[in-house]
């Protein structure tokens, strides 16, 4: 019987419309616009300034603290200047604009096809590597990949999960991925186990891909300690905890990180981007972004030069549709309507959606009918509902005394509510303000 996690989780349409679509290049734009906030954590330092030359995979933004990232130009030319830029959330953030001037590499960078799996570099040299390299989480949560690396003292990882889950709606880009660098994912993998020393790996990825699994399973017998776990299709199971729940059958308590109960969640993104770090000594400036829709005359995978305007990959997917309601920067669950189609791709970019006006529309909101289905398909075990009403009144003490902190964002209970009430809204809003209230409380102790 295949494994899935235990608490809450519903079965949205799957959607996959850009399945089986192998990963096309994208041409790099006149000009990119690399944001120095594309991260969790503080932004990175600009390092250059405007006229200097770039080439793809120069160093223009250094990590502004432990917990930041590294920034690499994904193009060559020449800086036009830097200054504030539209960013997903629609707020103006410092970025690094750059006038594109053909496509010279840095020296450093191994751009053959010839697969390295052999490493002599230490735990503490691959760290260091993917530091370098400007490595982050890229399923969306964006969280710099060296300090995940390195544990806070007392606390040991003894397994590597590796989420190849792709369970949000439509987003195909993980998939497209396997099936064409899945052996570089192995040795990446390896990598990864190297770096914090442990002798166990699990790719969990949902059965709805077989062909993915058949195909990382035909290659894993060659590499020591990496299994194959087919998963039972149930969302979130992307999610850290629901994925850890799932393959370890393991459950990480309110508030405390996967460390704690020994497990490490990469990303297989980010494990093919750990990879060609440090075996091919190439930064994180490129990645696969997934643009879809009902409507999108030819849902595509893209591989992508970070700072690339998003309506440059909607124009390679056949341009705007005229039934366009909205369009989502991520996938339907958890994605947030862009303002604008200027904005930039980032790290965290995995999917561009494109929504029809029939599918984007919101139903009248009704009272609450105390049906308990949203409490019932929360995968974090949480009362939606009530923590609705805590951010609606303000109740910030009643808010965190039931762990509104600890909601994943993953909108299956508004999907579940027979009332369309705007539940996740309301609770991204109390959680943003009762997580301010923690900061606070702890900076005047």
């Amino acid at each position: 019987m295949l494994r899935t996690f235990r608490i809450g989780g519903i079965h949205p349409p799957e959607n996959k419309l850009s399945a089986g679509k192998k990963i096309t290049v994208l041409a790099a734009p006149k000009q990119v616009v690399i944001p120095l906030g594309q991260h969790i954590g503080a932004p990175a330092q600009a390092v250059v300034q405007k006229g200097d030359a770039v080439k793809v995979g120069t160093l223009i933004a250094k990590a502004g603290g432990f917990v930041s990232a590294n920034i690499h130009s994904s193009v060559s030319g020449k800086v036009n200047k830097i200054d504030n830029a539209l960013d997903a959330s629609g707020y103006k953030r410092p970025a690094i604009f750059i006038d594109v001037d053909g496509d010279e590499w840095e020296e450093t960078i191994d751009r053959s096809d010839t697969l390295v799996k052999e490493c002599s570099l230490s735990a503490k040299e691959i760290v260091a590597k993917i530091a370098q390299a400007g490595i982050v989480g890229m399923g969306g949560a964006t969280f710099p990949t060296q300090v995940k690396l390195t544990p806070p003292p007392g606390n040991k990882a003894d397994i590597i999960i590796i989420n190849a889950v792709e369970c949000e709606p439509y987003l195909t880009a993980d998939h497209s991925l396997i099936m064409e660098k899945a052996e570089q994912i192995l040795v990446g993998t390896t990598l990864l186990m190297k770096a914090v020393d442990v002798n166990r790996a699990v790719i969990g990825i949902e059965n709805n891909k077989p062909d993915a699994i058949a195909l990382l399973q035909k290659l894993a017998g060659n590499y020591k300690g990496i299994e194959i776990m087919p998963l039972k299709m149930k969302y979130p199971q992307g999610g850290e905890k629901q994925l850890i729940d799932a393959v370890a059958n393991r459950q990480v308590k309110s508030g405390a990180l996967p460390i704690s109960e020994g497990a490490i969640v990469q990303n297989v993104g980010t494990v093919y981007a750990v990879y060609e770090a440090v075996q091919k000594n190439k930064p994180l400036f490129e990645r696969v972004v997934t643009v879809t829709g009902k409507s999108v005359a030819n849902p595509s995978n893209l591989l992508v030069r970070i700072g690339t305007p998003v309506n440059a990959l909607i124009d390679a997917a056949g341009g705007i549709p005229e039934d366009t309601g909205k369009i989502i920067n991520g996938g339907p669950m958890m994605g947030k309507a862009l303002m604008s189609t200027d904005i930039p791709v980032t790290k965290g970019s995995s999917g561009i959606l494109i929504l029809t006006r029939k599918e984007s529309e919101r139903k009248p909101v009704n009272e609450c009918i105390r049906c308990t289905k949203c409490i019932q398909v929360c995968p974090m075990g949480l009362n939606p509902t009530l923590l609705m009403n805590t951010t609606e009144f303000k109740n910030w003490e009643l808010a965190e005394k039931n762990h509104i902190t600890d909601c994943i964002e993953c909108g299956s209970c508004v999907y579940t509510c027979p009332a369309y009430r705007p539940l996740l809204d309301y609770i991204r809003s109390g959680k943003g303000t009762v997580m301010n209230i923690i900061r606070t409380r702890k900076a005047t102790k």
